[in-house]
């Protein structure tokens, strides 16, 4: 029998993953701040920018789907810090790689293979903090979690404006492979390793699809997490071609509007995990905040200031309405048994990037028929109710016992 013993807030687990997650960001949004600049020194022009950028991320995010899968069956059947060693040296490699393209296909290819490899890092880094911290504390760890994660983000702006796009794929590869000499001091969960001693079926994907009460679950977990990369994947990746249409007639600068909405989302998540442990509910949190999201979006798309100023207030204030999104994978790894923790915490998130591949042709399509505006603003409405939706027959689980399996 494998004992757990009691670790503190600040421990090295949490720690190492917040450290990850940063990372993870970092390389995440490094394309979204350094898309035009990067597709330009390939060669594409002015009028290609959009649906070439439309092209990539799909491409990473398409990457992000299928590595959610394999990274998420990995955590439940050969571990947790398997999933936080393969999933980094993926995407350092490939980011490294990254800086060496000469087309758009070769782009493509590479964001691909550098989605699956950040697929691994938030999902398994929840599922272990949340396993190896005691119940009153686990709000508070995973909302550590993401905010000094978020803050990558802001790093990748900072670097952005310092270096060359090709240097900046090099530095996040370089603090990726860094990261794995901090991850050897981490020891492996012992929920985990409890489960691991029973003869019970771990990491099996397919269970979520045919039990119909784990995969209405399963489904809910990931519709509430729609507002969030609607906001991310078309208000703050393409605000250089919304800003000028919306009327704001200051300079926008794509890797700042990424800055100061992961800026709110930072503090936004560090909010919503305190809210969520001060008012034992997890639901309530991400309700109000999905509300507020609402708000944002809205005072968005018809601002009556056109400052450059008040459009970055806009992209903070967008971040911090989503700010739930800590607190909404930790509503998705504390759902589900121990036996299928990571398949869903690792799946969840990354099915959720992945809804921007929808989402981007829904507001391509519709930008043609309606106009880039009501297009945004129609595809933006349609992410909020569905989360509400969504959010509604989710049973409570703060304060919830994590110390159980998935019954067939």
């Amino acid at each position: 029998m494998v004992e757990q013993k009691p670790v503190g807030l600040f421990s090295i687990p949490v720690i190492v993953a917040a450290l990850g997650y940063f990372v993870d960001i970092y390389d995440l949004l490094l394309f979204s701040i350094v898309r035009i600049t990067s597709l330009k020194s390939l060669g594409v022009t002015d009028d290609q920018l959009l649906s070439e950028g439309i092209f990539l991320i799909n491409a990473q995010m398409a990457g992000l789907l299928t590595g959610g899968i394999i990274w998420g069956i990995m955590g439940d059947k050969k571990g947790r810090l398997s999933v936080l060693f393969g999933s980094i040296l993926l995407y350092s490699l490939a980011n490294i790689a990254n800086g060496f393209v000469t087309t758009v296909d070769q782009y493509a290819m590479l964001r691909f293979v550098a989605g699956i490899g950040l697929a691994g890092e938030l999902g398994a880094g929840v599922t272990l903090v949340t396993e190896v911290l005691p119940t009153r504390l686990r709000g508070y760890g995973t909302a550590i979690v993401a905010s000094v994660g978020l803050l990558g983000a802001v790093v990748a702006n900072f670097i952005a404006r310092e270096f060359s796009w090709q240097v900046c794929y090099f530095i996040g590869g370089g603090l990726g492979l860094l990261l794995l000499i901090t991850r050897v001091s981490v020891m492996e969960s012992g929920i985990f390793l409890k489960i691991k001693e029973q003869t019970v079926e771990r990491g099996n994907f397919l269970k979520l699809f045919t039990d119909r009460n784990k995969f209405s679950r399963f489904l809910s977990c990931i519709f509430i997490g729609l507002p969030i990369w609607y906001v991310i994947g078309i208000l703050i990746t393409f605000s250089h071609e919304l800003a000028p249409v919306i009327g704001f007639t200051g300079p926008v600068v794509v890797g700042d509007a990424v800055m100061y909405s992961y800026l709110g989302l930072a503090v936004g998540d560090l909010a919503s995990g305190l809210l969520s442990q001060w008012a034992k509910s997890r639901k309530k949190i991400v309700l109000l905040f999905i509300l507020a999201t609402l708000v944002f979006i809205l005072m968005y798309l018809y601002s009556p200031f056109t400052s450059s100023a008040f459009f970055y207030t806009c992209c903070f204030c967008l971040g911090l309405g989503i700010g739930y999104w800590a607190l909404f994978v930790t509503i998705a790894a504390e759902q589900f048994g121990t036996n299928l923790r990571s398949t869903v915490a690792t799946t969840v998130p990354n099915f959720i990037r992945g809804t921007v591949v929808p989402i981007t042709f829904a507001f391509e399509f519709l930008r043609v028929q309606i106009g880039i505006i009501n297009s945004a603003l129609v595809v933006g409405l349609v992410t909020v109710i569905i989360a509400l939706l969504a959010l509604r027959p989710l049973v409570e689980t703060f304060g919830k016992d994590l110390n159980f399996v998935e019954k067939d």
